[in-house]
């Protein structure tokens, strides 16, 4: 499909707009945070446990097309911007200017230390291996 002043093309142009480089767990954390939901308040609203929708928040699991969509509806946004950053982000709470960079800041150093102890329990247990195979 071509548009007036466009060459021959087989694609439908769309406007290019700016993604958010956030997770989908980022995007349920910002949403929520905007809502002014816990994660307990969230979780309820959904009748889902906490567990659940915390897994989803820390990137550790997602949830299937039915929870997704009651999830977007819950917080209030697009599934394609919970998805995907695509579409119109919630509002920021008053003074997120702020509060927000150090927010995310804190969930990517959170999530390297889940991953640096992951890596050292890795390594004890690869250490235990070889000390167990050398004992024999």
């Amino acid at each position: 499909m071509t548009f007036p002043g466009e060459s021959e093309s087989n694609t439908i142009p769309f406007p290019l707009r700016p993604r958010d480089g956030d997770t989908l767990g980022g995007r349920i954390w910002r949403a929520r945070d905007a809502l002014g939901y816990s994660l307990e308040d969230l979780a309820c609203r959904l009748a889902l446990p906490e567990e659940t929708v915390g897994g989803w928040e820390r990137d550790h699991a997602e949830p299937e097309a039915g929870a997704l969509f009651r999830l977007a509806e819950t917080l209030r946004v697009s599934p394609s911007w919970l998805i995907a950053g695509i579409g119109t982000p919630p509002p920021e709470p008053a003074g997120s200017e702020y509060l927000y960079p150090l927010q995310c800041r804190l969930r990517e150093v959170r999530q390297l230390h889940e991953q640096t102890g992951n890596a050292i329990a890795a390594l004890e247990a690869e250490i235990a291996r070889l000390i167990d195979r050398d004992q024999d």
